[in-house]
C-alpha cells in the first residue's frame, strides 16, 4: 500500500499542493489544520491602504497574509513605487507577485536560501537604513515578533497589522474520515506541516491520541522541534519546496500496513 500524504496548510494552499503532488504519482489529500477568517475588524487593513505610501516597507509574513491584505484593497489602489514589498518565503512572493506587486519593490530570501523565515528576510533588510523609516508588518492575530522587534531596535517605526485570523479547522464528513483513519494506521501516513500552530491543532482535534509511530515531515526546524516535542516518533526536516518535499516522500519505505 503506498503512503498516504496529509496536506495540513490552510485550505487555499493546501489544494494547490495536493494537486501538484498527485501530478508526481503521490496519494495527496487534503487535511486542514488551520482556517483562514477576515479580521474581525476590517477598517485598520483599509486604513493601511491608505497609508501604504507613507511606509518604507511592508512586510507579509505568509501568503494568507498577502490573500488576506489584497482582498481588503480599495478600489483603484495600486502598490506605490515608494514602498517595499518584504516576503518570507516563495508561496508569499508567488501571492505578492500575482497581486501586482512590481518584482522590483520586491525583497525576498533567494529560491535556494537556505530556509524561508523572518531571519532570511531580514538578512537582505539589514543593510538598509532604518532610523526613523515606516514598517508594516501584516500578519495574523499572533505569531512571532522577532522581526518586529529587531527593525525596531534598528531604529525603525513598526505598525503590525492584524490581517487575518486564524481559526480552529471545520472538517468535512470525508476529512473526519481521514483523521480517524490516519490516527488508526499510522504507517499508511505522512504528515506534511508548514506551521508549528497546526500541530497543536492536530493534538486539539484529537485529544488523546498517541504520536510515536506517526511520520510527519516538516518544513522548519522550529516545525519539526514542536513536532518532536508533540511526541511525533519519525520527522523528517524538508525545504518548503515540492521537489524537496517529493524527495522526502521517495525516501520513505512503503507503508506495510494492509
Amino acid at each position: 500500500m503506498s503512503i498516504k500524504v496529509l496536506v495540513t496548510r490552510p485550505e487555499a494552499q493546501a489544494a494547490g499542493w495536493v494537486q501538484r503532488l498527485r501530478e508526481r504519482g503521490f496519494d495527496a489529500a487534503s487535511l486542514p489544520l488551520i482556517g483562514i477568517a477576515p479580521p474581525a475588524d476590517p477598517a485598520p487593513v483599509v486604513a493601511a491602504w491608505g497609508r501604504l505610501a507613507d511606509y518604507s516597507l511592508a512586510v507579509f509574513v505568509s501568503p494568507n497574509a498577502a490573500e488576506q491584505f489584497f482582498a481588503l484593497r480599495p478600489r483603484g489602489m495600486v502598490w506605490p513605487d515608494s514602498t517595499l514589498a518584504g516576503s518570507t518565503g516563495p508561496g508569499t512572493s508567488q501571492a505578492l507577485r500575482g497581486f501586482g506587486v512590481p518584482l522590483a519593490s520586491l525583497v525576498a530570501p533567494a529560491a535556494d536560501a537556505p530556509q524561508f523565515d523572518s531571519e532570511a528576510l531580514w538578512a537582505l533588510l539589514a543593510p538598509l537604513p532604518w532610523r526613523d523609516r515606516g514598517v508594516l508588518i501584516v500578519r495574523g492575530d499572533g505569531g512571532r515578533d522577532w522581526l518586529a522587534d529587531t527593525l525596531r531596535a534598528h531604529g525603525a517605526q513598526v505598525m503590525p497589522l492584524c490581517a487575518y485570523r486564524r481559526i480552529a479547522p471545520s472538517f468535512t464528513p470525508a476529512q473526519c474520515s481521514q483523521l480517524d483513519a490516519a490516527l488508526a494506521q499510522p504507517a499508511a501516513h505522512v504528515w506534511l506541516f508548514s506551521s508549528s500552530e497546526a500541530i497543536a491543532a492536530l493534538a486539539a482535534a484529537a485529544p488523546g491520541a498517541t504520536w510515536a509511530a506517526v511520520r510527519a515531515i516538516a518544513t522548519h526546524p522550529r516545525i519539526a522541534e514542536t513536532a518532536r516535542d508533540a511526541g511525533f516518533g519519525d520527522v523528517i526536516l524538508a525545504r518548503p519546496e515540492l521537489e524537496a518535499v517529493a524527495a522526502c516522500l521517495q525516501s520513505l519505505p512503503l507503508s506495510s500496513a494492509p
